[in-house]
């Protein structure tokens, strides 16, 4: 692992667990991706998920945000049952996500990208969309403030019309974590968010985790190979290997369990 400096835990709220796994268990054919894995993650705290190539981490992603439907066990979110909700009504309960590989609208503007992301939060109909008609016109208005105010979170006000495809793989990332925002989730899930970043850039990203999920309340489940993020911004680690969850708790009780250092260096 490279040099880690971890963070101290911030004081947990009692009774605030958002998100809630037991015995997770996924299975592809003959092949135990997930193992009954189990952790929570509480409001309003940022959440690392670390382990080595293969470990289930993204496996486990999907299955949050309801790409897979896991084999065996239950997720609970926000008091629901996650798994019986359909995966198109992710976003309406609360999740957000982005992905590895940045999917962004690319000929589109900044701000025309991160509007999309509020499309589940509109509550007219096609018909009235349509028409064009003032209830219409009153929600546009407060979808696109919204868009401004995350465009200014994410350090992108000066940039709102210039085309995604135009701009370095850095900012479309942040463009990306906006679009996710513009939702109003309770839970962000990042998949390898400091992917393709330089140093500088994984400093900053570093900074807009802390801000995203200070400024919006809202909790945050990070995958991520940069140990120095994952410790520097985590209120809580959770480490798999082989599908299964090895270690959990603060970044430094996590980083220096036995089980985790041998997951990484093989000792």
């Amino acid at each position: 692992m490279d040099q880690i400096v971890a963070k101290e835990p911030r004081q947990a709220e009692a009774g605030t667990i958002l998100l809630s796994l037991r015995d997770v268990t996924m299975k592809f054919g003959g092949i135990v991706a997930l193992n009954k894995v189990s952790f929570d993650v509480p409001s309003r705290r940022i959440c690392g998920l670390i382990g080595p190539n293969g470990a289930g981490k993204t496996t486990l992603f999907n299955c949050i945000s309801r790409i897979y439907h896991a084999s065996e066990g239950a997720i609970t979110f926000d008091g629901q049952d996650l798994l019986s909700i359909p995966p198109h009504r992710m976003a309406q309960v609360g999740i957000g996500r982005t992905f590895q590989n940045v999917a962004l609208f690319k000929t589109m503007s900044v701000l025309e990208n991160i509007i999309v992301g509020a499309h589940s939060t509109r509550s007219t109909g096609y018909w009235a969309n349509a028409f064009a008609t003032s209830a219409v016109r009153r929600e546009a208005a407060i979808v696109r403030k919204r868009a401004l105010e995350l465009a200014d979170l994410v350090g992108l006000s000066d940039l709102l019309d210039v085309k995604v495809e135009d701009l370095p793989f850095g900012h479309q990332k942040r463009v990306e974590f906006a679009r996710a925002m513009a939702s109003d989730p309770k839970l962000l899930l990042l998949d390898e968010p400091a992917a393709g970043l330089n140093h500088e850039e994984v400093e900053a990203l570093g900074n807009l985790i802390r801000r995203m999920a200070g400024d919006l309340d809202i909790a945050v489940l990070l995958v991520e190979h940069h140990m120095s993020l994952v410790m520097g911004v985590s209120d809580k680690v959770v480490a798999l290997n082989f599908g299964q969850v090895i270690a959990q708790g603060t970044p430094v009780e996590t980083q220096n369990h036995p089980e985790v250092i041998r997951a990484y260096l093989g000792n």
